[in-house]
């Protein structure tokens, strides 16, 4: 078979979500967010039908997330990260002719701006503990600025990958190579721009999403001082005029976006419901207390007939910069 990595609707053998776990890093936000992510792991431990392994860092952390967790089966991985978005610091898990393996990547800190002790271990942590073979790149990659359509389709955006900040030689024909001879991408789609205010510099998890062979799901602005609706709008444009692997024609679903969310302290925040997970039977989409919440939502179900799509709180989570498809990762059955 060629290599590739599998949908993230295919059937999983767990997942991985990161536990808030550093006071010093979440501040004030610490005890929301962790009730946050406990909301995340139970809702994935119950509709998700998903084997649920938690990785938390210390005692203190522990301690919080059994007691946030006590009535769910969920399963404590103690270990070592800077903070928890392993979507972008653990492996990303491939199907091969000779079994699964985890393909890890070097890790920057998002080209430099928050690079934290462990946050470089984190792959290697994560293969061990499912026991899968850790394949090591030598090039800088986040998880979370890719996504797959498991027939070798891969969208991300020029702004995350060609950045300097990452692989300074990259050009698109370099990183579609590296893509190809490190998760067997047999084509690359190229998106423009990502999310204002966005510090990963244009994570395609919060931009555009498969949802099915063919189909890619994108934001449309929401209230009329949407921030990314420029964004947005050439996003769906470029969708629209791509084919994916097998040649065939994108089919592109819009749905809205948060609108114009705002920290506490006055600055645009890079908000998306595009930040769903997909489980095994649910899907989970982040929630902002705006009115577009509920509209989400009801679009995603229509797009996973067979998953209960659930929307849950995810403010706290994202004061760290990301939310639920940002804090996790899939390992394939």
């Amino acid at each position: 078979m060629t290599p590739t990595v599998p949908a993230e609707w295919a059937p999983h053998r767990a997942m991985w979500v990161g536990f808030p776990s550093h006071p010093d890093v979440w501040k004030d936000d610490l005890q929301i967010a962790q009730a946050e992510v406990a909301g995340l792991a139970r809702a994935l431990a119950g509709p998700g039908a998903e084997r649920v392994r938690l990785m938390v860092v210390g005692d203190e952390a522990e301690a919080a997330a059994r007691a946030l967790l006590d009535d769910t089966t969920v399963e404590f991985v103690r270990g070592q990260f800077g903070d928890i978005w392993l979507r972008d610091t653990g492996p990303i898990f491939m199907e091969t002719e000779a079994g699964p393996i985890a393909a890890g990547f070097e890790f920057n800190g998002w080209g430099g701006k928050f690079e934290m002790e462990g946050d470089d271990i984190v792959a290697e942590q994560i293969a061990a503990a499912s026991g899968t073979p850790l394949a090591r790149n030598g090039f800088v990659l986040e998880g979370g600025s890719l996504d797959h359509d498991g027939l070798g389709t891969i969208l991300t955006t020029r702004q995350c990958l060609l950045n300097d900040n990452r692989n300074g030689d990259f050009d698109a024909a370099k990183a579609s190579a590296a893509l190809a001879k490190a998760l067997g991408a047999k084509k690359v789609l190229w998106l423009e721009d990502g999310l204002l205010n966005d510090h990963t510099d244009g994570h395609i998890d919060n931009l555009a999403r498969f949802v099915a062979p063919g189909v890619v799901a994108c934001p449309m602005a929401f209230g009329v001082d949407d921030p990314n609706a420029e964004v947005y709008a050439n996003t769906a444009r470029l969708l629209a005029g791509m084919t994916d692997s097998r040649g065939s024609p994108l089919q592109v679903v819009r749905i809205p976006s948060p609108g114009r969310i705002l920290d506490a302290d006055g600055q645009i925040v890079p908000a998306s419901h595009m930040n769903f997970l997909i489980a095994n039977e649910a899907v989970i989409v982040p929630i902002y207390a705006q009115a577009s919440g509920a509209f989400a939502v009801e679009v995603i179900q229509g797009l996973f007939p067979e998953r209960e799509v659930i929307g849950l709180p995810s403010t706290a989570i994202l004061t760290g910069g990301g939310s639920f498809h940002c804090i996790s990762q899939q390992e394939p059955a």
